[in-house]
């Protein structure tokens, strides 16, 4: 799954400081691999190079 910028999303990164927060995707840029990576931003911070499968997207609540 891909997301898009302001997608909902939680981090899984155990060597993160953000692992299991939601935060929203700011930037998506594409390595050289053509693979997406991710810039997330929490309420105190942000982490960038975030691989796609680090990533859970928050369901919807409706």
């Amino acid at each position: 799954m891909s997301f898009e910028e302001d997608d909902a999303v939680i981090l899984h990164d155990q060597h993160s400081e953000y692992d299991g927060e939601e935060g929203t995707v700011t930037q998506v840029m594409e390595n050289m691999f053509g693979d997406a990576t991710y810039t997330i931003s929490f309420e105190d911070g942000q982490e960038t190079g975030i691989p796609e499968d680090s990533l859970e997207a928050v369901e919807d609540e409706e």
